[in-house]
């Protein structure tokens, strides 16, 4: 992988790793598949764990962003008595993305841009280098998706969680999903609507195949980013939301098609089966796009 981490638009797995495990544990996370690393100091992180987790942080953000991933922490609440504690130790640690659970309303993201730009002038940092990433988890907080994600410049993506959703909305959990296809669904068109980036909820269960088939799920739908809560799930998200062989030779033969039927002076052309008009043409061209940016292409494909 490349020292220089990717953009919050172009990671494919956000992994969850609990802030209170070991020193050890969590840098040889460093040599995880997923894009993006998150130390979690909130559910997944006990109280009395917390302390150790935040003096070890900075060392833990070091080994990761020299592995060139993008560094995320999750803090608690500003509301709650250690959300301001872990602030101050990730501010320090250098982070690029501070996430926060249990957004249900803009003025939460409002007052953590506030709280982090104070920290930035304390720090001597540049103002509006952190990014912030709110965590959906609730129905309160999923009708109002567009006006939390708008709340600051500094959201650039945004997380839809699965198990605190699904308590919220008192739904009966099963591996296929079911449940909450439309909170994925409705996620994914508000963040759309708002131009930020939106990341797929966890898989929880254990299972390969059913993390696999459920990054396909949200392949379909149109994410290209997931979060993971476990270390043996990172590779399977990643190559699911990653542009395939086929799939590239696929949008490859389509934009040349297309470009060659608009050169005839028509406005639309069959390739293998399919219409491919403007809006394919442009998903196409969006694929190749982030292939690019994954280093898959070569020479000649990144002349189209």
């Amino acid at each position: 992988m490349s020292d220089k981490p990717l953009s919050s638009q172009l990671c494919r797995c956000w992994l969850f790793l609990p802030a209170g495990d070991p020193l050890k544990t969590l840098l040889a996370a460093a040599d995880s598949p997923a894009d993006a690393l998150i130390a979690e100091f909130e559910d997944f992180t006990a109280p009395e764990k917390r302390p150790a987790a935040r003096a070890q942080l900075s060392k833990v953000i070091e080994a990761w962003r020299a592995a060139g991933k993008r560094t995320a922490a999750r803090i608690n609440p500003l509301s709650d008595a250690d959300g301001l504690r872990d602030l101050e130790a990730v501010m320090a640690a250098g982070v690029d993305v501070v996430a926060l659970p249990k957004v249900s309303m803009p003025g939460h993201v409002t007052q953590l841009g506030e709280a982090v730009g104070a920290q930035e002038r304390k720090l001597g940092r540049p103002i509006g280098s952190t990014e912030l990433l709110p965590n959906i988890e609730s129905a309160a907080g999923l009708v109002r998706t567009i006006d939390i994600v708008t709340a600051s410049p500094r959201v650039e993506a945004a997380l839809v969680a699965s198990e605190d959703m699904a308590n919220d909305l008192q739904c009966e959990r099963g591996r296929d999903g079911s449940e909450l296809r439309y909170v994925r669904e409705r996620f994914l068109v508000e963040c759309r609507a708002a131009g930020i980036q939106p990341i797929d909820c966890p898989y929880t269960w254990t299972d390969l195949e059913g993390v696999a088939a459920d990054s396909a799920y949200a392949r379909r739908l149109g994410y290209t980013s997931k979060s993971a809560v476990s270390l043996e799930h990172a590779m399977t998200i990643q190559t699911a939301l990653t542009p395939g062989a086929e799939a590239i030779e696929q949008a490859r033969l389509k934009v040349r098609a297309f470009e060659a039927a608009r050169q005839r002076g028509e406005g639309r052309v069959e390739v293998a089966g399919s219409l491919v008009e403007m809006p394919i043409y442009a998903e196409a061209q969006r694929l190749l796009k982030r292939a690019a940016l994954y280093g898959l292409l070569n020479d000649d494909d990144q002349e189209e």
